[in-house]
């Protein structure tokens, strides 16, 4: 594959078992497409500073709220990371090193911040998608527990998503279906964190962008049929008319009574009068 050098990097780390990706270094990878120039090894010995300086603040007696309370004080008193509330959609907030720096973010990657950290403390916790806002949870078994990493670590139970999800959904929540609160893989982290990218590139119609999201999602999950029509609908927007055939196409075949199967059928037919105006 002819990829550009952040890419290579990427798709190597995530050719991996799961269990063995590297989240910290594949976020990293993701944000060097944005920043060719980028120093992957700055940003993981900063991840490196920050866990040695906490693992000198735990108490003796490591229990799960202990800890969460140490990493809290850490991050969010002394370094002063904060969620970022004010330009939620700027793209730098899906970006590692941009969170690192500025110690701002949005759900998703100060909860990656907080993972990488409690990974290299042996303090083993979870990514969870709830709908609408990421969250993390410690590891271990009768817990109970969940983290917001957007609101200062904030620590918070059953009763609180219910509540959360309701605020979401402007209609009352009294039970979170199991699914919801089921710990997300390293690769539907890393898809989620791309999909951010993409809906922020297409708010702004910068579809080259979207693309590169776009691409790097389905070498995550190559049989994402919905983003292969994604990505068939932005070649069509940059004009690589071949190549959004070839997408629609196949999406098409796969999906042969997609609910928008006629708009993707008129689009593959200006496509075949774009094709046939070609030099």
């Amino acid at each position: 594959m002819n990829f550009n050098l952040a890419r290579q990097y990427f798709y190597q780390e995530i050719q991996q078992p799961e269990p063995q990706i590297d989240l910290g270094k594949a976020a990293l990878y993701i944000a060097k497409e944005q920043y060719p120039n980028l120093d992957t090894e700055e940003y993981l010995n900063a991840l490196d500073t920050m866990a040695t300086e906490i693992q000198e603040r735990l108490p003796e007696q490591r229990y799960p709220l202990r800890t969460i309370q140490t990493i809290n004080k850490y991050l969010y008193d002394d370094l002063g990371f904060t969620g970022n509330k004010k330009d939620y959609y700027d793209p730098r907030n899906s970006f590692l090193n941009d969170v690192i720096e500025r110690r701002t973010g949005i759900p998703i990657t100060l909860s990656l911040l907080y993972l990488e950290i409690a990974r290299r403390l042996d303090f083993p916790m979870v990514g969870i998608g709830m709908p609408g806002h990421f969250m993390i949870r410690p590891e271990f078994e009768n817990v109970g527990i969940f983290v917001d990493a957007f609101n200062r670590g904030e620590i918070m139970f059953d009763e609180d998503c219910e509540e959360r999800l309701s605020q979401i959904y402007q209609q009352p929540i009294s039970s979170i279906p199991a699914e919801l609160l089921q710990p997300v893989s390293n690769r539907q982290f890393l898809a989620r964190m791309l999909t951010n990218l993409k809906m922020i590139y297409l708010s702004q119609r910068n579809f080259s962008s979207s693309v590169a999201a776009v691409e790097r999602i389905l070498l995550l999950f190559p049989d994402a049929v919905m983003e292969l029509r994604d990505r068939g609908l932005l070649y069509y927007e940059l004009a690589r008319w071949q190549e959004a055939s070839e997408d629609l196409k196949t999406y098409l075949t796969r999906l042969p009574d997609a609910e928008d199967a006629e708009v993707i059928r008129q689009v593959l037919r200006q496509l075949s009068v774009n094709n046939d105006q070609l030099p």
